[in-house]
């Protein structure tokens, strides 16, 4: 469209309504502003505070909300998206992004977005540039009230179906953060099968489990 790539429910099967990734105005252009900066959770988890050019992997990128807030932040940010439609969109919002004067640093000097697995892709990565944090989102668990989950939400689970390999991919993640592991999960629910985290940090409705791998 005139506004860029989105994707829409035109068969009544999907979520309804229309989704495309927007970093410039939007919840996200307010929570850049209005977020709390490197006092929000998602920094503190990741410990971005005084550490300019942090190397993060983002390994279930999704939309990139939480990807791009970090390079916004300072980090240097590696996008990595299973879903060949998902990746469209997000390479769509990135460049529309990097259009707009306030963001056009961030996207060129900052970000980078590879379409794959990342079981696949983490280890050659991590191989070739050394990386401080690996950051997973993992699909949420199902819910028994759908209509608290957010549209967004639907459209992802609807395209991409549950992780069935969060486990594994946090295996490899433990391997090859020279720092720490993030994890983003939904208040109450349980860790990932492994390790016990180091720590948490709590949010209203979700979580940060953080694994520390440095020595």
């Amino acid at each position: 469209t005139e506004h860029g790539l989105e994707l829409r429910d035109i068969g009544g099967q999907g979520p309804g309504g229309a989704l495309r990734p927007e970093f410039v105005k939007g919840s996200l252009g307010y929570r850049r502003q209005h977020g709390g900066g490197v006092r929000q959770a998602l920094a503190r988890a990741v410990r971005v505070k005084g550490r300019a050019g942090l190397r993060v992997v983002d390994t279930t990128a999704g939309l990139g909300r939480d990807g791009f807030m970090l390079a916004w932040l300072g980090c240097h940010v590696h996008f990595l998206e299973r879903s060949p439609i998902v990746a469209a969109l997000l390479e769509d919002g990135l460049a529309r992004a990097g259009e707009s004067a306030e963001l056009r640093d961030v996207v060129r000097s900052r970000v980078e977005l590879t379409c794959g697995n990342s079981l696949e892709l983490l280890p050659y990565l991590a191989a070739k540039s050394p990386r401080d944090v690996i950051y997973l989102d993992p699909m949420y668990p199902e819910r028994t009230k759908t209509a608290l989950v957010r549209k967004e939400m639907r459209w992802l689970r609807h395209l991409v179906g549950p992780d069935q390999d969060s486990t594994q991919l946090l295996s490899f993640a433990l391997t090859c953060a020279q720092d720490r592991v993030g994890v983003k999960r939904p208040k109450g629910a349980p860790t990932l099968d492994g390790p016990s985290p180091s720590f948490e940090i709590r949010e209203k409705s979700s979580r940060f489990d953080v694994y520390i791998t440095a020595p």
